[in-house]
């Protein structure tokens, strides 16, 4: 089989984006909003994909977003995000399904959720905040990095 032939035998289809859960706690309201000192605020984001694989070639894609926003010592507000999507993929080798499930698809849902953060921090009164572009291929690559050097540090089992 050619390369054309293998290559429109593959599919990728996006079916369905959504909001799978989404949280929004504001703990010091209102002291937060009245105590007088300047908005510097320390951003903590964590992030965490989950893949689901539904069909023998439709798979959930679930990106988990945590953005937890202090100034000084209390707690401006905590965002919890999980914007998940299904995904028709077929045909595709699994050399290549890895990087797919593991950073394109969540680099697709990112924007929605980063919208959605967004959102309700002005919702919740507070300024817009706009978290930085991640670059999904870099974090997976350090993520298989990381995962082969844990498998070649594993010590050997025999039988």
């Amino acid at each position: 089989m050619s390369e054309q032939q293998a290559a429109a035998e593959q599919q990728f289809r996006i079916q369905k984006i959504y909001v799978k859960d989404i949280s929004l706690e504001s703990p010091d309201a209102p002291q937060i909003f009245t105590a007088g000192s300047a908005w510097k605020p320390e951003v903590n984001l964590q992030l965490n994909s989950t893949t689901n694989q539904l069909e023998e070639d439709r798979f959930e894609i679930a990106l988990t977003l945590t953005v937890t926003v202090k100034v000084g010592e209390k707690t401006a507000y905590l965002i919890e995000i999980t914007q998940a999507g299904l995904f028709q993929i077929a045909g595709v080798p699994g050399e290549q399904m890895g990087g797919l499930l593991g950073a394109y698809c969540p680099g697709i849902l990112f924007p929605y959720a980063r919208e959605a953060v967004s959102d309700l921090a002005v919702r919740a009164g507070f300024p817009q905040l706009l978290l930085e572009p991640i670059n999904f291929d870099a974090l997976y690559n350090q993520h298989r990095q990381q995962q082969a050097e844990s498998a070649a540090d594993a010590p050997e089992t025999l039988q």
